[in-house]
């Protein structure tokens, strides 16, 4: 069975993409298509805040392309100081916005020095918010914006008339389910109704359901063991065991 997977491919030199790897182990073929494109912006601010880190009591990363950011600003700039800095993740196993809010507010005290936020100009108010109202001060820094990936459409085509229509479409973001559902569905005509619609998180579910479709599955939290065993399930629920 095939699976469709809305994501871009994990960089080249670190070995095979990890959920294309896991979805084998249940023997489901999957494959890639890039959704989005990036832009990064505002890097000459962040390196200013970076530069003073006694100003922060931390860094909030809800995104890969943010951390990238930072990468590529340190680079840039090459600062010995500043790149030698130590990052010790906390709370990565959050999974969602709601979740990671509640991990920084049990650590954070209130009016305790500002959380520096890199984030994307389409990025969910639900982290902000929920700080604000318990007193713990976050800046937020527009660091990329997100477009849609300019080969999209042709690579969506492409795997429908060479592949045929999967049994599942893996959705990765909200943003993947407002540039690709349209596409999908018409590419799909009449047997939309049998693709399996799976999310990465609760987020891009809602954007699911808000766009009029159902959602078959959602990973418990944003990992390829995790998505695997629930596309697994959602396509055979009546056997519900591991890989095979």
């Amino acid at each position: 069975m095939k699976v469709l997977l809305l994501k871009d491919p994990k960089d080249k030199d670190s070995g095979p993409d990890p959920y294309i790897k896991e979805l084998g182990s249940y023997s489901l073929e999957a494959t890639l298509i890039p959704v989005l494109s990036f832009e990064f912006t505002s890097l000459d601010s962040l390196f200013e805040k970076l530069s003073h880190p006694e100003c922060y009591g931390g860094l909030v990363f809800t995104s890969p392309r943010a951390l990238e950011a930072i990468k590529i600003c340190l680079k840039e700039k090459s600062k010995k100081e500043v790149e030698e800095i130590g990052l010790v993740p906390q709370g990565e196993k959050a999974g969602n916005a709601e979740k990671l809010a509640e991990y920084i507010c049990s650590r954070e005290k209130p009016n305790s020095s500002a959380l520096l936020f890199p984030c994307g100009a389409l990025k969910r108010e639900v982290l902000p918010t929920v700080l604000r109202e318990k007193g713990i001060p976050l800046e937020s820094l527009t660091v990329y914006q997100t477009a849609q990936h300019p080969d999209l459409q042709e690579s969506l085509s492409s795997y429908f008339s060479q592949q045929g229509i999967p049994a599942s479409v893996v959705f990765f973001s909200p943003s993947g389910v407002k540039f690709c559902l349209q596409h999908i569905q018409k590419l799909s005509g009449d047997l939309m109704d049998q693709v399996k619609l799976a999310a990465i998180g609760p987020s891009t579910a809602e954007a699911l359901r808000g766009a009029g479709v159902a959602v078959s599955c959602t990973a418990g939290s944003p990992t390829p063991q995790e998505l695997a065993a629930a596309i697994h399930t959602a396509l055979h629920p009546h056997n519900c065991s591991g890989p095979p």
